[in-house]
């Protein structure tokens, strides 16, 4: 079984991350939701508590096929802040292993070194802070084994788009097509 990991902070996005989590969930894929900060319970950047599965400090991600970070304020500043992410992600790329992020967050798979030469979209605004090798502005932009989308508006086609990376084209248009996907209609 496939298995992502999600980040929170106190900030994350909320629809974001749980959009994201909700589609890779239907799909049958292994989703934990990790908190960077020092309790599992976060405030989203709309004030919604949200529950995380465990805490980084005390995970083991090996097991991990995928690391995913969503955007939102303050969210993707605590993530920037954070040196034990930002050297997961540095592992992840070297072990060969999938990364994704949306809205603001992809400038910390940048900051992390790790879209240097890659194709890379963000939220407008946060091109700067990408270090890659081309900005795109698509809406949703996949490079390889990393996967970045521009904001929430492009959650619903990244999370198809990482389950396609993760399980094939069958289960990405089996979950588009029972959701109602403009698509599939």
């Amino acid at each position: 079984m496939c298995k992502v990991t999600v980040f929170i902070a106190d900030g994350t996005e909320e629809v974001e991350c749980l959009t994201i989590v909700d589609l890779l969930r239907r799909a049958g894929i292994e989703v934990r939701l990790i908190s960077i900060m020092d309790t599992e319970k976060i405030v989203s950047s709309h004030k919604v508590t949200i529950i995380a599965d465990g805490k980084f400090d005390t995970e083991d991600f090996s097991d991990s096929d995928m690391l995913f970070i969503p955007g939102g304020m303050p969210g993707t500043k605590h993530m920037l802040e954070h040196e034990g992410l930002k050297e997961l992600i540095k592992r992840f790329a070297g072990e060969g292993k999938k990364l994704g992020a949306v809205c603001a967050a992809p400038s910390v798979l940048g900051q992390a070194g790790v879209l240097q030469g890659k194709k890379a979209t963000c939220f407008p605004g946060w091109e700067d802070k990408l270090d890659c090798g081309e900005y795109t502005g698509a809406l949703v932009q996949k490079d390889g084994l990393i996967i970045t989308g521009r904001g929430l508006g492009a959650c619903i086609d990244e999370g198809i788009e990482i389950i396609r990376m993760l399980k094939g084209d069958e289960a990405a248009s089996d979950i588009k097509s029972r959701i109602q996907h403009q698509d599939t209609i």
